[in-house]
């Protein structure tokens, strides 16, 4: 269980229904996806990234930048996000798949080798925050095996279960094992992840704030900064999560 590969795949595409283009929107002096790419391949145990887009026209240039970047990159069909997912993880022949999304620029490369760690040391079907959501949102980490995708990619049905990718494992405990992070503490208040036009403006000031990239590298230092700056809070706020079913 150990010795299996790790493969992270981050769906990513330009288009958004709130905030088109944000992937490409720019965070201390980098696109959002650049910052998101770079902490996942700061976890220690993930082997590989592959970016997961879109046969459109619009993404030819995420396309393209990752190809300048050398990251690797599938594109596959734009609704059926399951679907895009499944057949990047069958082209890269991925085994362990660590998913994490590209709206979320401030994840924390610690929580990703948590993740793995525990799927490493139990075998179990599914590793998620949201098993038991205690985090920010915005530092949602998601490791499983190809076999488990495969069977939500056979099985899921529901509009939101394949725009979502992985509801079909967390809302079936009787077809899948489950474990959660283990976060103590209730911190679910936060939004972290970037939606909106508020979002963006949330994590740019805070890096703003932070002036140190690295400031803001683990989530616990966020909330520190957070925590001594409450104005941040008050930009995003007041910003709603979508709902699963709000496809």
């Amino acid at each position: 269980l150990s010795g299996a590969h790790s493969t992270g795949i981050l769906r990513a595409r330009m288009g958004s229904t709130r905030l088109p283009g944000k992937v490409m929107a720019d965070i201390h002096g980098k696109p959002m996806l650049q910052r998101v790419l770079e902490r996942v391949k700061m976890a220690r145990l993930v082997d590989t990234v592959l970016i997961a887009t879109t046969c459109l026209p619009e993404d030819d240039m995420l396309c393209e930048w990752a190809a300048k970047y050398e990251y690797p990159f599938y594109r596959g069909k734009q609704l059926d996000v399951l679907d895009r997912y499944y057949q990047a993880a069958f082209a890269a022949r991925a085994d362990r798949i660590v998913r994490i999304t590209s709206d979320c620029p401030l994840i924390d490369p610690e929580l990703i080798d948590r993740a793995i760690e525990i799927h490493q040391e139990t075998g179990v079907d599914y590793v998620s925050d949201s098993v038991q959501p205690m985090l920010p949102v915005g530092e949602s980490v998601e490791v499983f095996w190809f076999r488990g995708l495969k069977c939500a990619w056979q099985n899921a049905i529901l509009e939101y279960e394949r725009v979502h990718v992985t509801p079909y494992f967390y809302r079936n405990p009787d077809k899948f094992t489950l474990e959660a992070l283990g976060i103590s503490g209730d911190y679910r208040e936060h939004r972290w992840t970037v939606d909106t036009a508020q979002d963006l403006e949330f994590v740019q000031c805070l890096y703003a704030v932070a002036g140190d990239e690295e400031a803001c590298l683990h989530w616990r230092d966020t909330l520190a900064i957070v925590d001594s700056n409450p104005q941040l809070k008050s930009i995003n706020g007041h910003v709603k999560q979508k709902k699963l079913e709000e496809c």
